[in-house]
């Protein structure tokens, strides 16, 4: 906890801190404040409140404010989430990374003033992440990965209107708001809620078999203590629906198989556009080159594979290629060392002519996420892969005086240590 409020006394002193719209009396009391609220993200609210006291019409008011949300997170503060949260929606309405948790906070208040706040802000949630939804391309990286997500916020926006809507007492209308909530992500919470609505509701028999889903689902953000409540909860409507517990075993065991069987689908239905979704072995990748085609990396095993992470923007990436080739011509008999060219640029658009424009004539692959997965942070960066698929070598940047020779040196090592002859 303590590294995460530091970070945000770094940043907030990184952004306030010696700025041309505020006067020097101004930037004085800032920098005394942000030295005051250093020992906790608690006292780095406190300081920045009295700054804004002070200075309330700040030239930095907004900054200083998305400070004190990020410190009410690490906080636990859903008071000052929700309150400031809200003042910066306001401004920014579509800032998708605060929607969620400041929808979350409204909803903690339990008034019933914040509680239609959360309706609404929910519901422009709902319509913002539909319209990322419509809007993602087909052939955007990690497709799959995206859609994962928009879908999780989705299900959080529907979660937060059944809720608002339950806590007005439309416990029919807070139910098949849950059901969409799962049926756009299907998770622990929204469950939970539909089983509270359905109990209210008297529909003890309903509320059982969602309580039971709730339990049997596999939700990596469910802790023990979590599950232990739906447990609690589910045994005390069965009792009441049966009198005890004969034959509750037989419903947990049936919604487990129902929800492990949804899940499944709903992964494979993921992999349909992105083959990489839920991949962690970078050598199980399939690539989307240049030219449309794929490339299963599997069909590289017992080679060394030498990645290069590379962009058109890339100065440094421009100057690597002709030593790189070089590289190539000392290997280019040897079949059990392959080379691949990886494109990192976000926007793909492009590359296709700039490759046409330099004369590059290798292949190329996008990343496709690999980058993530093999934790690429910089380019030019060189990953070479054993003939056993383990990692031997990682080249960030390059040396133009010895890259050729460092480069062929870990092929080499490669070749070696696997058993198998080197080529040059």
């Amino acid at each position: 906890m303590k590294s995460c409020w530091l970070a945000v006394l770094c940043v907030a002193a990184g952004c306030f801190a010696q700025q041309p719209e505020m006067s020097d009396q101004e930037q004085a009391h800032l920098r005394d404040v942000l030295s005051a609220g250093s020992s906790s993200a608690v006292d780095l609210i406190h300081a920045l409140e009295s700054h804004l006291a002070k200075y309330p019409n700040s030239p930095k008011r907004n900054d200083i404010e998305r400070a004190i949300v990020k410190s009410a997170m690490q906080a636990k503060d859903n008071h000052r989430l929700a309150t400031y949260g809200a003042k910066l929606l306001e401004r920014d309405p579509d800032d998708v990374a605060l929607l969620d948790p400041v929808c979350r906070a409204l909803l903690f208040e339990r008034t019933e003033e914040q509680s239609k706040a959360a309706l609404k802000l929910s519901r422009h949630f709902e319509t913002y992440v539909r319209t990322l939804i419509k809007e993602l391309p087909a052939d955007a990286p990690e497709r799959g990965r995206r859609r994962d997500e928009l879908d999780r916020l989705l299900g959080h926006a529907l979660l937060y209107q059944s809720m608002a809507t339950g806590s007005a007492g439309d416990q029919a209308g807070a139910a098949e708001l849950a059901r969409k909530s799962f049926d756009a992500y299907p998770a622990g919470d929204p469950l939970i809620e539909l089983a509270k609505r359905q109990a209210l509701a008297g529909k003890t028999a309903d509320a059982v078999r969602s309580y039971a889903e709730a339990f049997a689902i596999p939700d990596p953000t469910a802790t023990d203590a979590d599950r232990a409540v739906i447990r609690r909860r589910l045994g005390e409507l069965y009792q009441r629906l049966k009198g005890g517990e004969a034959g509750l075993g037989e419903i947990v065991l049936d919604a487990y198989d129902r929800m492990s069987a949804l899940l499944a689908e709903r992964q494979l239905a993921l992999k349909r556009f992105d083959p990489n979704l839920g991949v962690v072995n970078p050598l199980e990748y399939t690539l989307t080159g240049v030219d449309g085609g794929k490339l299963a990396l599997s069909t590289l095993a017992g080679k060394v594979v030498v990645l290069d992470f590379w962009a058109t923007w890339c100065g440094p990436c421009r100057a690597q290629h002709p030593l790189y080739e070089e590289v190539k011509k000392r290997f280019k008999d040897n079949p059990l060392v392959a080379f691949l060219s990886i494109n990192s640029d976000e926007d793909r658009s492009q590359v296709k002519a700039f490759l046409a424009d330099v004369g590059w004539k290798n292949a190329v692959y996008f990343e496709d996420g690999l980058s993530r997965t093999l934790r690429v942070s910089s380019i030019p960066t060189t990953i070479v892969f054993g003939r056993d698929g383990a990692v031997i070598s990682r080249m960030n940047g390059y040396n133009p005086e010895n890259f050729v020779d460092a480069l062929s040196e870990r092929i080499r090592q490669g070749l070696k240590g696997a058993g198998s002859q080197e080529g040059q």
